[in-house]
């Protein structure tokens, strides 16, 4: 795809319930492009306009749940939020645009393949971690949690230049957990083909079904950001991070209904 249709399949994909209410020129302003340009999208997918590829997002909406910019519209105005300049009002908009995201999780995660992962995790030799800018600190989450249940694990550290190379050490016994986001880091696309090319089995978590990392997972998360700004973060991600983790450990601790997580201060 073009720069522009991949813009475009982006705003479909994490927008579904406002591209079946709005009008064209509405989803477009929204999108950050033309009009036209959606419908020459809708024409290349085999479509004679773009008013056939909003009927299959309107059909979807009759039993889809409240979309992400319903939900904060709701939170919002129970937390009677007005534009609030103030330092206070950052960390107003952080927590109900996180809520929203959270709730989402429960609509969008797919059980099964939350149960896959923790399958493989479970029954890994050794779990590799990657993520990098701002991908980092859901990975070093990642890498604590299966520490403190005695799982190994191996971080892919890119300091040195190495991550490339240590990533060569995996073996199909070995599992790797990848998260990144847009903008997908070069060197972490590059190690997830890779692992797929060595059939070697691969979780992650990433932003959208159309991430470079989707098409190389065995389980993947899709946790949707609905606004490109500095103030993107990472709470959803860590949490289905932590899902899989606590699943994990489930299977570890002897099919446990209550696994534990012991931290490092712990006696």
């Amino acid at each position: 795809m073009s720069k522009t249709y991949q813009q475009i399949a982006r705003f479909l994909t994490q927008n579904p319930n406002e591209v079946a209410v709005h009008s064209v020129n509405a989803i477009a302003q929204r999108c950050g492009t033309h009009a036209s340009s959606f419908v020459r999208f809708a024409q290349a997918l085999g479509y004679s306009g773009f008013k056939d590829v909003q009927m299959l997002f309107q059909k979807r909406l009759e039993t889809a749940a409240p979309g992400f910019e319903a939900r904060i519209r709701v939170l919002e105005d129970e937390l009677e939020n007005r534009d609030d300049p103030t330092d206070f009002g950052f960390l107003r908009e952080l927590v109900v645009k996180d809520i929203a995201a959270l709730q989402s999780l429960l609509d969008d995660v797919d059980a099964a393949q939350l149960s896959h992962a923790a399958d493989l995790l479970s029954e890994a030799n050794t779990v590799y971690l990657l993520g990098q800018l701002r991908s980092a600190p859901v990975a070093e989450f990642l890498r604590y949690m299966l520490t403190m249940i005695g799982k190994r694990c191996v971080m892919l550290d890119p300091s040195g230049g190495l991550a490339t190379h240590m990533a060569k050490t995996m073996t199909k016994q070995d599992v790797l957990v990848a998260v990144s986001f847009r903008y997908y880091a070069n060197e972490v696309v590059s190690i997830v083909h890779d692992a797929r090319e060595k059939e070697i089995k691969t979780v992650a978590i990433s932003d959208s079904t159309l991430s470079p990392l989707a098409k190389s997972a065995d389980a993947f998360f899709a946790v949707p950001e609905h606004r490109h700004t500095f103030s993107r973060s990472i709470a959803a991600p860590s949490c289905v991070a932590q899902a899989i983790v606590l699943a994990t450990a489930a299977r570890l601790q002897s099919g446990s209904a209550h696994p534990e997580i012991p931290i490092v201060t712990q006696v």
